[in-house]
């Protein structure tokens, strides 16, 4: 990379963007039966690993003690019913496949029970008593999908059930029933499996547009039929995602669904419940934010939980007497850490204690709304440097999924951005979650055409509010947000004076032949089927029109990425160097889709600061001017 004069504060930027690296956070909580000891992930050491703490509401935050496990990070935890196991899901190397781990509480029998280098194994849910745990397979391309119940005393693993490309989600009291999602991205149906009988039932409409992330099974609530219920966080043949309800039971018994609570401004995006069933807890997304309420199954009656100390609140657990909540909280200025609220009282208590953060103050971002080319509404968090004025440089951030939706969260990314002298606008363009079925649906296949169209209409949007100089405005993204970069700047030249391509998707018809067949087969609802929409993807494809990409390019991209495999990064540079056109190429090594180590974020941070900063500096010449 050429080297340039730096612009003022760019080294203070860096070292700010280290510093929020360095301010580690706390997640994916999951408690003792008696809601007194939390298990949670913490990246404190700079990975993300098992840590175990006693709940404390009154008095000094206890010290957290780390459950060593493996040198690669820990991706997720869940306790088993008799609290004598916990199981972990382990990235293997740090990349996309994960191992399935056990342990007991105090450290000890730490063993690998499923997956391995070569054989992606997924955590799923501890059965309701005892210490089961469902343990599955993804299709590897001769297999379908194969799940099993896996005793961590033994090892063993005993059948399950088996499928195309379903997802356990719950395991009944007794075992006898398995809720299950399956089906192609944005296309699932929910199933129950009545494994005494050896019948499934599917709950709601099959074949109808939506997916169902979230399923539990509870005794049915008094005075309805059944001895089963079914509660769902789903929008299948819905405008929005809401709770439903519906009775089951042995002998075929199935009562009909039933929407339980919706809103018209937000969707569902958390649902846990009580061992008895007679208490759920409800999280819903409202534009990017979150807010709480209680659900009682017998009344009906919804109470909200006010004071949510952040923002956004992630991983919601519900006690099993019903009486606590321990959830993930985070916001602009806080990165993620545990937080303890009672029920009854309503009163919030810190769990984890929090980093040190620098003195430096956060920007938080505000809400923007404008129009998309066609009218269609759209969203995105704009992150303005203080006392800026007038137009400036400024960057799109373009987030990856694109099932996902950016939110008001702890980023340094954006921060060290905004401390360097850039305006950041993270939008959320069609194909984004949080805003009703149809707009996640707005990009499926012929639609992605119009997720092209929003990447142009958020930068006019800069510019026709004077925030951005049209000549200095770049744009990144990571994952499909950085197929959407490297679209833009292929099918639009012009426009974006520099971009980031983040993990992204150069060719679809590679990303298809190379990625792990698992995530193939769940993408053709997204992208278009690799043979039967080929003429579509070699259309939407960056790659075959690289000569079009005259402007600097970063191309960043983990050495273990499995998901988007390296390949898409290799060959778009491969082209561009060929054609004599500026890319840079940054390989993050022992990181796979997830960047998760503080060492690769850090670097990651810096890179792009530095990039931006030498090729959107006022009065530079644009590049294939």
């Amino acid at each position: 990379m050429e080297t340039t004069t730096a612009l003022p504060g760019l080294d203070t930027a860096i070292a700010f963007a280290d510093d929020l690296v360095d301010a580690w956070g706390s997640w994916g909580p999951t408690m003792t039966p008696d809601a007194r000891t939390v298990a949670f992930i913490s990246d404190r050491s700079g990975v993300p690993q098992l840590w175990i703490q006693d709940v404390v509401l009154d008095g000094p935050t206890p010290a957290a003690r780390h459950v060593p496990l493996s040198a690669d990070p820990v991706v997720s935890v869940t306790w088993a019913a008799d609290s004598r196991w916990l199981a972990c899901a382990v990235a293997t190397d740090g990349g996309v496949r994960t191992q399935v781990w056990v342990v007991r509480p105090d450290g000890s029998d730490a063993r690998r029970i499923a997956g391995d280098a070569h054989e992606h194994a997924e955590l799923g849910p501890w059965t309701r008593s005892g210490h089961r745990v469902v343990v599955t397979f993804p299709p590897d391309g001769g297999h379908g999908t194969r799940s099993f119940l896996g005793d961590p005393a033994t090892g063993r693993l005993d059948p399950l059930a088996v499928g195309d490309l379903f997802h356990v989600l719950d395991v009944s009291l007794e075992e006898r029933f398995l809720v299950l999602i399956d089906g192609e991205r944005g296309q699932q149906f929910c199933t129950v499996v009545d494994r005494l009988m050896d019948e499934h039932s599917t709950l709601l409409p099959h074949g109808a547009t939506g997916s169902t992330d979230v399923a539990l099974l509870r005794p049915a609530p008094e005075g309805h039929t059944g001895p089963v219920y079914v509660y769902l966080a789903s929008d299948v043949g819905l405008p929005r995602r809401q709770l439903i309800g519906m009775p089951f039971g042995p002998n075929g018994f199935k009562g009909e669904p039933r929407t339980l609570a919706f809103r018209d401004d937000a969707e569902l995006e958390g649902l846990d419940a009580d061992d008895a069933g007679r208490l759920l807890l409800l999280v819903w997304n409202v534009a990017g934010s979150s807010e709480l309420e209680l659900f009682d199954t017998t009344t009906h009656d919804r109470t909200t939980i006010p004071g949510l100390p952040g923002l956004v609140a992630a991983n919601p657990v519900l006690s099993r007497d019903g009486g606590s909540v321990v959830l993930g909280v985070e916001g602009p200025q806080r990165p993620r850490e545990l937080w303890h609220v009672d029920t009854l009282t309503h009163v919030w208590s810190r769990v984890t204690e929090g980093p040190p953060l620098p003195e430096r103050p956060c920007v938080v971002p505000v809400l923007e709304t404008f129009e998309a080319e066609d009218g269609l509404a759209l969203t995105g968090w704009l992150y303005r440097p203080p006392g800026q004025d007038g137009p400036g440089p400024a960057v799109l951030s373009l987030h990856g999924g694109p099932e996902a939706q950016e939110r008001p969260t702890f980023n340094p990314q954006a921060q060290a951005l905004v401390a360097a002298g850039f305006t950041v606008l993270a939008p959320n363009v069609r194909g984004s979650s949080g805003f009703g079925r149809e707009f996640v649906h707005a990009d499926d296949v012929e639609g992605r055409y119009g997720a092209f169209a929003d990447v142009l209409a958020c930068a006019d949007h800069l510019v026709r509010r004077g925030l951005a100089d049209a000549e200095r405005i770049a744009v990144t993204g990571r994952s499909y947000g950085g197929y959407l970069t490297l679209a833009s700047l292929a099918f639009s030249p012009g426009v974006f004076a520099a971009g980031i391509d983040i993990c992204g998707m150069s060719d679809l018809t590679t990303f298809y032949r190379d990625t792990e067949p698992w995530i193939a087969a769940a993408a053709v609802s997204k992208y278009g089927h690799p043979e039967r929409d080929r003429k579509l993807i070699e259309d939407v494809s960056p790659l075959a029109r690289a000569d079009r990409i005259t402007v600097p390019l970063l191309v960043v991209h983990g050495e273990l990425d499995t998901n988007v495999p390296i390949g898409e990064a290799h060959q778009v540079v491969a082209a561009l160097r060929a054609l004599g056109r500026p890319v840079d190429y940054l390989e993050l090594t022992g990181e796979g889709h997830e960047y998760r180590r503080a060492a690769s974020k850090k670097r990651l941070a810096a890179t792009m600061v530095r990039f931006l900063a030498e090729h959107l500096q006022p009065g530079r010449e644009p590049a294939g001017s």
